[in-house]
């Protein structure tokens, strides 16, 4: 099956430090594609999640969490505009977090209240978490919160590089 791949924690303040784009190249038989620095990976192959996460693993210097959805799920969640009802400007970063397995909370989720938010959960599609965050110094901390909230390893990426992923894979089709 064709999948996406999202590594937890690399290259973040000088920690676990690797780079993507040689991972990608040394995983060209599965066909990966480097979708920046922070370890996000397209994977044209069919190829099982099995073999694709210790294929990875092997090739980092550190244990990482590794997230692996099916192509078929970003496809699916960039198709609806999820945004498209919520807030946006200069201020507000969408995100999407990929959990490693599926979990349930009560929605929506406004973080630290409904009033005051910096933070907001909207949505929550298998193992994709969709939210909002306000661009100040302490919503940063509410994404850790998210973690702790769903009681399993969480990385989160821009909705901008959902939409690149997307875009890739609408081309191989």
């Amino acid at each position: 099956m064709r999948s996406v791949a999202f590594l937890r924690a690399v290259n973040v303040g000088g920690a676990n430090r690797c780079q993507p784009a040689v991972i990608a190249k040394q995983l060209a038989k599965f066909g990966v594609v480097n979708i920046g620095a922070v370890g996000t990976f397209v994977v044209r192959e069919d190829v099982s999640e099995s073999t694709l996460r210790a294929a990875i693993g092997k090739k980092l210097p550190f244990k990482c969490e590794i997230m692996i959805c099916p192509a078929r799920d970003i496809m699916n969640l960039a198709s609806k505009d999820p945004f498209s009802r919520q807030p946006s400007g200069p201020d507000i970063t969408r995100f999407v977090s990929v959990v490693a397995k599926p979990v349930h909370l009560p929605l929506p989720l406004n973080l630290p209240s409904d009033d005051d938010w910096l933070l907001k959960v909207i949505a929550i599609q298998d193992r994709l978490v969709l939210g909002l965050y306000r661009r100040q110094m302490k919503a940063i901390s509410y994404l850790g919160k998210i973690e702790k909230l769903l009681g399993v390893p969480v990385t989160t990426r821009n909705w901008n590089t959902i939409e690149k992923v997307a875009k890739i894979l609408k081309e191989d089709r």
